[in-house]
């Protein structure tokens, strides 16, 4: 039933198990269970893990755009502004990948918390 392999599950937000139902009840916000399948999508820990990457990613990628659009071209100050909707874009849909991609990760490698073996 597999037919678009995982890179193709995480960019489209599709379930890791069915390929049919939605990951995202929210623009970021992951839905509860698959529709489809019934994948209880709340026993994997995605956690705050995609967003503190994204945080350095897109503020390195902002600072340098930055940087580079004033050393060029010394734009009035106003002209900056574009940084924040390009930001809030970045972080969003970046965010929304990464949560994907990190679910269909987990799955795919059956990862569970780390327990103490006695």
């Amino acid at each position: 039933m597999k037919r678009s392999g995982p890179a193709g599950q995480w960019l489209a937000g599709l379930c890791p198990r069915c390929e049919k139902g939605r990951l995202f009840a929210g623009p970021v916000r992951l839905r509860d269970t698959c529709e489809e399948c019934g994948l209880d999508f709340q026993q994997f820990n995605v956690g705050d893990g995609p967003a503190a990457f994204l945080i350095l990613i897109v503020g390195a990628i902002l600072v340098i755009g930055a940087l580079v659009v004033d050393a060029a071209h010394e734009p009035a100050w106003w002209v900056h502004l574009v940084w924040l909707p390009i930001g809030a874009g970045l972080t969003f849909g970046g965010l929304r990948l990464a949560k994907a991609w990190l679910l269909g990760a987990e799955y795919r490698n059956a990862a569970h918390e780390g327990r103490l073996v006695k």
